[in-house]
């Protein structure tokens, strides 16, 4: 089972919360566009892409990742710490019971979102800060710990989240904007300058997603013998969003 489940983006695409850039004006016709590129170099990969429910009256619905947590067979619904998200989660629930995963919630006072999760191997680094609190990790370690994972809190300053600044490529080394999160708790880390380098989606084998305003990161992983999948989605990093943010990709 590769399935990749997304969402697409609802007509208040544009009304998205932004919190650490300026808000810029949305091209909804471009972005939809950009979001069926996104889908078909999933599925080129080998990914077969499941919508989840529209959720219209929910303007960053399409960032699906924030939702919900997949661990093995297990799918962690999230408590955004945006409450104005928390609207997103029924739609998300309905489509990881369709495909078969068992479901888990975390609860008040405890927020969490998907985008401050990073999986590598059993470690699970968490980022602590403007959208999810000490409760929010605390509930995720209890619920991760009977299959095997070890939870690591990440303090993080002025960023979105976790994987706004650091993600994994299938080498277990990181890609990291040193200025926006403690590179000392990771492990063999790959400082990068592109905003966009440090987001990153292994999609199996030696294909690496990332997105076209990296450039130069694309060299770096053609360099270390990865192939890079390269999308353009600059309506959603308008918001924000980053190739992590826009799928969860559940494997079993």
């Amino acid at each position: 089972m590769r399935t990749a489940l997304v969402r697409e983006p609802g007509s208040r695409l544009a009304d998205g919360i932004v919190t650490h850039i300026g808000r810029s004006d949305i091209d909804l016709s471009l972005a939809r566009g950009q979001h069926m590129a996104y889908a078909d170099a999933l599925a080129s990969a080998g990914w077969e892409v499941y919508p989840a429910p529209a959720a219209d009256d929910c303007p960053d619905a399409v960032f699906v990742e924030d939702a919900v947590v997949v661990v093995d067979d297990l799918a962690v619904l999230t408590h955004p710490g945006a409450p104005a998200r928390r609207g997103e989660i029924s739609g998300v629930e309905q489509a990881v019971l369709e495909l078969g995963l068992r479901t888990a919630h975390i609860a008040e006072p405890g927020t969490l979102e998907g985008g401050d999760v990073l999986q590598v191997g059993t470690t699970v680094y968490v980022g602590r800060g403007g959208r999810t609190n000490a409760e929010g990790i605390r509930q995720l370690r209890a619920l991760l710990a009977p299959l095997g994972r070890t939870v690591v809190p990440v303090p993080l300053g002025e960023v979105l989240h976790l994987k706004s600044a650091v993600t994994a490529l299938p080498d277990g080394t990181f890609l990291a904007l040193p200025h926006l999160v403690p590179t000392g708790l990771f492990p063999a880390v790959r400082p990068v300058e592109e905003e966009g380098g440090c987001h990153v989606v292994p999609l199996g084998g030696d294909r690496v997603l990332l997105a076209a305003s990296a450039p130069r990161t694309a060299e770096l992983l053609a360099d270390l013998g990865y192939t890079p999948v390269v999308v353009d989605i600059g309506e959603f990093e308008k918001l924000e969003g980053c190739v992590t943010c826009l799928s969860v990709l559940v494997s079993r």
